[in-house]
């Protein structure tokens, strides 16, 4: 494993944390936090969903999901986290049930290990699982 690759998955895990999640994410629209993602977009990359927490955000695109960790006081300095979907080996869907009202998503990245993202009731995790599973399978 390359260092490059050991600070990543570093970042990675401010976000995911491996132990139960200590913020929710909650659906946003993409436009809202565009700004923010929009110069890392490759030609032909489009933003389709975003989540957000308190501060922290994740975007999924057609292509890979884009964790950004806002640190600072200010918010102003980010650390831009990108998951290529092309390198996921395995994924997890659960739904949100009637007393459980948290949906999960679990992502398996070859080289990087395992990213796990816990969603409010509200986010469409199967359009997730969807998303995930057309460009790895």
């Amino acid at each position: 494993m390359s260092s490059g690759w050991r600070a990543r998955a570093y970042a990675v895990r401010m976000i995911d944390f491996s132990k139960a999640s200590v913020f929710k994410l909650s659906p946003c629209d993409p436009k809202d936090i565009g700004g923010s993602v929009a110069p890392l977009l490759v030609n032909g990359e489009d933003m389709l969903y975003a989540f957000k927490s308190v501060r922290d955000f994740v975007v999924f695109t057609n292509k890979r999901l884009i964790a950004v960790n806002v640190q600072g006081m200010t918010g102003k300095k980010r650390d831009f986290t990108s998951l290529p979907f092309a390198k996921v080996q395995a994924f997890s869907v659960e739904t949100a049930g009637t007393f459980d009202l948290d949906a999960e998503l679990e992502l398996w990245f070859s080289g990087l290990g395992k990213v796990r993202l816990e969603f409010r009731g509200k986010a469409d995790i199967r359009a997730l699982g969807h998303l995930i599973a057309s460009h790895c399978l």
